[in-house]
């Protein structure tokens, strides 16, 4: 099989889905699959990718100019497409390049499945954008309708986009985690130490990028709110973005640790206590599964991806985004609580070693991709 897969950042940050996809293609070049990638890039990638990249034209977005938008294929790319001969098309992301794409492969009569990725519409609220929710979801169902699949990663990412009349061709396309790498055995004193950490606090940590859509006001209010009652505890953020600048003003006690990967994010993980995670624009929540490997107990934002993850009082607290009263005592019931901490954590470790392994995940996606292409083919011939 060859796959042509269209996204909208491949290497030039090291985000979740840049992560994702990197792994996927690795895997499926490892069985036999043949992928050529197209994808913006940047004249510093974040990181090495996997197999082989085809730079599309693109432009820095003018609110966030470190992420990029492709353009349209240019003739170069669709006669490098037309050379690979493609089996299946992937898109990524349904942005310019990939409806290229989208109407490229219908002229070569070549399926297409698509994955859903991020929730653009619910970033529209917190760039004062929320008036176009109903045309961008319009334009999501025109494109996926055209498609063989969608792939999702969540049950209740799937149910919020059944309620928004977004696609019937729906298949879940979870995420696994590298559960020798995140492990509570990577705990560390002397990490903690290094960060100003005794080795009697009880750490809440949070990881990602510090952005607006991550509910990063919410998580301000929540950890100035738990220091306001007196609550003995150290907060640390496992991230960086252009939103700590307010943030480190406003939270002086809070550790900034910064962008960390590989076995750092994974130290980073096991020497705290609490995983907080406030976001309500997850469609699986890479993070959370991550502090779930790392045996973390977790408080979420009762919201699409958080809510696939965390069983609420068995590995953590499900909480609505807009009671951070709620978020307070559930945090305040953690901290107070060691025997709590430890049998929610172990818990969430064993779900995350038993129902997120990579190897199966992408097996499954592999069949759904044989499927798409059977599929197709039945239907031409009986045009």
């Amino acid at each position: 099989m060859r796959v042509v897969l269209t996204t909208g950042n491949y290497n030039y940050i090291k985000d979740g889905v840049s992560l994702t996809l990197n792994r996927l293609v690795g895997w499926l070049e490892r069985n036999g699959v043949e992928v050529l990638v197209i994808a913006p890039v940047a004249e510093v990638p974040a990181m090495e990718h996997q197999g082989r990249l085809l730079p599309v034209p693109s432009f820095a977005i003018p609110t966030r100019k470190e992420y990029r938008i492709g353009r349209r294929l240019t003739a170069h790319l669709k006669d490098e497409i037309a050379r690979f001969k493609p089996d299946l098309f992937h898109i990524a992301v349904p942005d310019i390049t990939g409806h290229s794409a989208l109407k490229l492969a219908e002229r070569m009569r070549v399926p297409v499945v698509s994955s859903f990725h991020t929730r653009f519409d619910g970033y529209l609220q917190y760039y004062h954008l929320r008036l176009l929710e109903p045309w961008f979801r319009r334009k999501l169902r025109a494109f996926y309708a055209r498609c063989e699949h969608l792939y999702v990663p969540s049950a209740s990412m799937m149910d919020e986009l059944a309620g928004q009349g977004i696609a019937d061709n729906m298949r879940l396309w979870t995420r696994g985690v590298d559960h020798d790498r995140f492990n509570p055995a990577m705990r560390s004193k002397q990490w903690r130490r290094a960060h100003g950490i005794a080795d009697n606090d009880v750490v809440i940590a949070y990881a990602g990028r510090l952005v607006a859509e991550k509910n990063m006001a919410v998580m301000a209010r929540v950890f100035a709110g738990l220091k306001a009652r007196g609550i003995a505890h150290r907060t640390v953020l496992l991230g960086d973005g252009p939103e700590a600048g307010w943030m480190q003003k406003a939270l002086p006690d809070t550790v900034f640790a910064g962008f960390l990967h590989g076995e750092d994010l994974a130290t980073g993980y096991a020497s705290s206590d609490i995983f907080f995670f406030p976001s309500i624009t997850e469609t699986f929540g890479n993070v959370t599964l991550e502090a779930m490997a790392s045996g973390l107990p977790s408080v979420t934002a009762d919201a699409t991806g958080s809510r696939s993850l965390v069983r609420d009082g068995e590995t953590g607290f499900l909480v609505p985004v807009d009671r951070e009263d709620q978020m307070i005592e559930r945090l305040m019931q953690l901290l107070a609580d060691g025997q709590m901490r430890r049998n929610f954590g172990g818990r969430a470790r064993e779900i995350a070693i038993c129902e997120h392994e990579w190897d199966g995940i992408f097996a499954r996606l592999l069949s759904d991709y044989e499927d798409a292409v059977a599929g197709y083919s039945d239907s031409t011939r009986q045009m």
